[in-house]
């Protein structure tokens, strides 16, 4: 930036400043090896370093524009400014890591500085970690660039242009790249990311509307509570859907299977009603209120090209719904076998059970539910406590009864139906056992290659 100031005498004072490159450029009779070598003392101490220059001129030219005026400068000297890292920028870097995304500082200033914020914030760390400044990304070829980019971590003297060249790198090489901005000409950049991060209070309203979301602190630490809920949004997506088709498909297999082996058909259209409406509806509601994981933030992140399914959810579905329906018929055959009346009142509420077992056990893909807490849902344990109160209501109250074709159960039998349905939270506990096992042998496999 340049500025001229009229003195008394009608002379004109010009005085530029700007980083160290561009104001050298334009200065004469200027030790330049040592003012850099100053500037450069001063970066490695994490100062934002400007060099300013200044002329008198008697009169100022009639064309008023940079060229005339930046030019034939003196050098007045250095200002260093402190622009420390905010409050948990480190932490939030070293979570970054833990959770498997990579932080690369891409910055207009001195290589110097940026290095040493770069150290100070954990950026830099890796003795394979590199620092490349514009001039050196513009010379190099797109075949370098593709071989050494996942090791650099810090870019100093970027132009806008550049920032897109970075965005454009990754991605061909199969990242999932955030692009965090504020100018006019982060807009491109924004624009081509995978996720393209706008300050909300030093940003343009340019650079806002190229973004897909808008940082309103301005704080980098909050892009980490911003994947965290996504992770668990996510996550209680694939749980819910996990729910509603598990019992749903148990529900399919009781219905199907009992008239192949030899059985009435064992539930009403208003049981198959009350379980879609009640029994499914409320508990899977309240998972979406389901906290976070423990490892949440330890977990790499997902393929954005993998299925709602994957990892074993659609193999779960499967052999869970046929295990309740299994239970539901075994209970159906044995009840029908010793002649008891109330049959299809243990199949249907056998069936509600095994879908409140399952959704509990089913709170965690990973830990067994009491790692997890019992008690850290506290709505999905009310949904579930009203749902079995309700189900209660059907097999006990006369009214009920008359419409729901229930018929009331001694204490025995009620017992015998929540141990019975329990063989489901016992079975899915089982593979998360199953499942720990597995991948830690797997990984004791692959440790000694």
């Amino acid at each position: 930036m340049t500025t001229v100031h009229q003195w008394t005498d009608g002379t004109f004072l010009v005085v530029t400043k700007g980083a160290l490159e561009s104001v050298l450029l334009a200065c004469t009779g200027t030790d330049g090896t040592s003012i850099t070598t100053e500037a450069a003392k001063m970066g490695q101490n994490g100062l934002r370093v400007l060099a300013y220059g200044y002329r008198i001129l008697n009169q100022l030219p009639a064309d008023i524009s940079s060229e005339n005026l930046e030019k034939q400068l003196h050098c007045a000297g250095l200002a260093g400014m402190i622009d420390p890292p905010r409050k948990g920028a480190a932490r939030a870097v070293a979570d970054c890591r833990r959770a498997g995304i990579v932080p690369v500082m891409i910055t207009g200033d001195h290589p110097e500085t940026a290095a040493a914020i770069a150290r100070q914030i954990g950026i830099w760390s890796e003795a394979t970690d590199l620092i490349l400044t514009g001039v050196e990304l513009e010379e190099m070829s797109k075949h370098d660039l593709v071989q050494k980019i996942e090791h650099i971590k810090v870019y100093a003297r970027v132009s806008p242009q550049q920032k897109l060249r970075i965005v454009k790198t990754l991605q061909s090489k199969n990242h999932y790249v955030a692009m965090t901005g504020d100018g006019v000409n982060d807009a491109p950049a924004l624009r081509r990311a995978n996720i393209g991060v706008a300050m909300g209070i030093t940003g343009s309203d340019v650079s806002k509307e190229a973004a897909d979301m808008i940082l309103l602190d301005d704080n980098f630490a909050t892009l980490l509570k911003a994947v965290r809920e996504g992770r668990r949004i996510y996550d209680n997506i694939r749980k819910f859907i996990k729910y509603i088709l598990t019992g749903n498909s148990g529900e399919i297999w009781t219905i199907f299977l009992a008239p192949l082996i030899g059985l009435p058909v064992p539930l009403l259209p208003i049981h198959i009603l009350w379980v879609n409406l009640v029994t499914d509806g409320l508990p899977a509601l309240a998972l979406a209120a389901e906290p976070a994981e423990k490892n949440i933030m330890q977990l790499p992140p997902r393929d954005p090209k993998e299925g709602i399914f994957a990892h074993g959810l659609g193999w779960h579905i499967l052999w869970v719904g046929l295990l309740i329906g299994a239970i539901c018929l075994g209970v159906q055959a044995w009840a029908i076998r010793h002649n008891d009346p109330k049959w299809q009142t243990y199949v249907f509420t056998v069936l509600c059970f095994t879908q409140m077992a399952h959704v509990m056990a089913i709170r965690s893909p990973r830990y067994f539910l009491f790692r997890q807490g019992i008690f850290t849902n506290p709505l999905l344990l009310g949904a579930i406590l009203l749902t079995f109160i309700l189900q209660l209501a059907l097999i006990y109250v006369p009214v009920l009864q008359s419409i729901f074709s229930t018929q009331a159960l001694s204490w025995q039998e009620l017992g015998g139906c929540i141990l019975v349905s329990l063989l489901v939270f016992h079975a899915v506990e089982m593979e998360k056992l199953v499942r720990s096992m597995r991948n830690a042998k797997g990984r004791v496999n692959v440790e000694p290659s």
